[in-house]
């Protein structure tokens, strides 16, 4: 009779631990897809983004030279499995490369950041590889015998001296948004097109040696081509032109609807929590944010850090989650908070540092201004 019991009892607390799984599993996170439909996109898209606002220069490409040498550090003992989170252009493509991550959204208060991502995934998916990508990129047009396993360097080299062609652009043009609306079907606005055009005439106009902004004088700012030839700090070529192999990657990341851009301001009360809520939702942490050099401009209104910092503190996060940033750096060794180049200083360091870290800091009321966020910054290979 005993063993009857037992048994029995052994038959319920299996059936009811068989319950209790399956309720557990009606309420676990929702699987992160390994693809996105165009419907799917577009609705986090429209539903995350805020109001644009105003940003004193285009940002076309990005300014952070040495940004490569960063990435054997950035990718240590980092989870390739959780979400990466960026701001601004080119550069979050060389970062997601390296990383791997499962899903990307890109954050900036400029829809026309929004729209030049657009620009990018439209050509990411109409080329099959560096080459067409360069040549569609630029309206310029591919050199004939050109390999698809060329060096970075000949890849660039090979384009120098072929001169932008007006039929070309507007072929291009054409291309984009068709890909955009016609076969995606996202719902650009005639603004939005504006935009786009306004946008890709500016590396139709400035080719491979188009910088920041046009209204910096040559020089100043690297260039695209200076940016994708760059190498880290063993000499090492890895942005995201690097190879067709890098290529590829970010390629197929875009082809999956998995770089998600969005219109938002970091210190806006939707972008940044409605992402978290969306990760937390699925099981999946932010393993980095790059930050770029925005926080500085945060600091210039009281609120707005505080709203930044507490919008990060509500992201699932990780021991390893770090932030991206871009510092500038005195020769004398010290960082600074000075948001401009100026005689004596080296322009935006890139440094790691645990997220975690800054909002035990700002729940702890130890951050006040600019200034204590320089504070322990960690310059991978210095």
């Amino acid at each position: 009779m005993r063993s009857i019991l037992n048994n029995r009892h052994r038959v319920l607390c299996a059936g009811l631990l068989a319950f209790f799984l399956f309720l557990g599993v009606g309420r676990s996170a929702q699987e992160l897809p390994i693809h996105l439909t165009d419907q799917e996109f577009w609705k986090l898209v429209t539903d995350f983004s805020e109001k644009g606002g105003y940003f004193l220069s285009d940002n076309f490409v990005s300014n952070e030279r040495s940004f490569q040498h960063s990435l054997t550090e950035l990718k240590r003992d980092r989870e390739t499995a959780g979400a990466y989170l960026g701001v601004g252009p080119e550069q979050n493509f060389t970062y997601i490369v390296a990383l791997q991550p499962r899903i990307a959204f890109i954050f900036d208060i400029r829809r026309q950041n929004m729209i030049q991502h657009l620009m990018y995934k439209a050509l990411f998916e109409l080329s099959p590889d560096r080459a067409e990508f360069i040549s569609r990129l630029f309206s310029r047009a591919r050199p004939e015998n050109l390999s698809a396993t060329a060096d970075i360097e000949d890849l660039f080299a090979a384009f120098g001296d072929i001169s932008p062609e007006t039929e070309l652009f507007h072929a291009n043009l054409r291309a984009i948004k068709d890909r955009l609306i016609k076969d995606h079907g996202f719902a650009l606005t005639t603004d939005d097109e504006t935009s786009l055009e306004y946008v890709f005439s500016a590396f139709f106009i400035g080719g491979p040696n188009l910088a920041y902004s046009r209204t910096f004088p040559p020089g100043i700012m690297p260039s695209f081509r200076e940016l994708m030839t760059e190498a880290d700090e063993r000499g090492v070529h890895r942005s995201f032109l690097a190879s067709q192999e890098t290529y590829e990657t970010m390629r197929q990341f875009e082809m999956n609807n998995l770089l998600v851009p969005l219109v938002g301001d970091f210190a806006g009360p939707t972008a940044i929590r409605s992402v978290g809520d969306y990760l937390k939702e699925r099981a999946t942490p932010v393993t980095a944010f790059y930050v770029s050099n925005v926080e500085q401009y945060l600091f210039r209104d009281q609120e707005g850090w505080k709203n930044f910092y507490t919008s990060v503190a509500t992201l699932p996060l990780r021991p390893a989650s770090v932030f991206i940033r871009a510092l500038i750096k005195t020769r004398a060794g010290q960082f600074s908070p000075l948001p401009i180049v100026r005689p004596g200083y080296s322009y935006l360091e890139i440094s790691l540092s645990p997220i975690s870290d800054l909002v035990t800091a700002f729940n702890s009321d130890l951050i006040h201004d600019y200034s204590d966020i320089l504070l322990n910054q960690v310059v991978p290979g210095q």
